[in-house]
């Protein structure tokens, strides 16, 4: 799996504990869905943690619970 596009997000340098906020909730994930709102790869950080089907977090602005829902519409219309 490629991943060049890590050197290349938002969340470079930023503290880690803003994309794992306590619960799921969209006030608690505000902060990393900004972040990530305003990333250049955003898709394929995205992209990544559905592959590889990341549990925790905010990966390309969505929620573990936001994630899960992407997984479940594909396999509907696949």
């Amino acid at each position: 799996m490629n991943h060049t596009w890590h050197s290349k997000a938002a969340c470079q340098g930023l503290a880690p504990e803003i994309f794992y906020p306590p619960t799921d909730d969209d006030a608690d994930a505000a902060a990393a869905k900004a972040v990530c709102a305003g990333c250049q790869v955003r898709e394929s950080c995205l992209e990544f943690a559905l592959a590889i089907r990341e549990k925790d977090g905010v990966w390309g602005g969505a929620t573990e619970r936001e994630r899960r829902r992407m997984i479940r519409q594909r396999r509907r219309t696949a």
